[in-house]
């Protein structure tokens, strides 16, 4: 009975410890130097602020940055951007082949011509 008794009190401790440990480490994240001073990280050709320049963007931009193109519409692009001279409305976009009006909409919000 009396080791049983030590046992669970010797738990109970180690337990408690373990837990005031690491409730005390998460309550404060260490800040190290790279946390404090990181450096700027520019966007990618034809990315202003969150929206997509269709006049400036290059095939692998369009292709990370919008939702359904991947390399063969993002080429089809540019290739209409270069023939006709650059988009002059986002609609415009809907002339490229391969791109929808529903592809178009999806990804309205992320697009400029600016």
């Amino acid at each position: 009975m009396r080791t049983s008794y030590l046992s669970s009190l010797i738990f109970a401790l180690l337990a408690g410890t373990s837990l005031a440990v690491n409730a005390a480490t998460s309550a404060a994240p260490a800040t190290t130097p790279a946390d404090v001073a990181k450096p700027a990280i520019s966007a990618p050709l034809g990315v202003q602020g969150s929206k997509v320049n269709l006049n400036a963007a290059s095939a692998e931009t369009l292709q990370k940055e919008l939702s359904g193109i991947g390399a063969a519409k993002a080429n089809a692009i540019i290739a209409y951007r270069e023939e006709h001279g650059g988009f002059t409305a986002v609609d415009e976009l809907i002339e490229v082949k391969g791109i929808g009006k529903a592809l178009l909409d999806k990804n309205r919000d992320k697009l400029s011509i600016d």
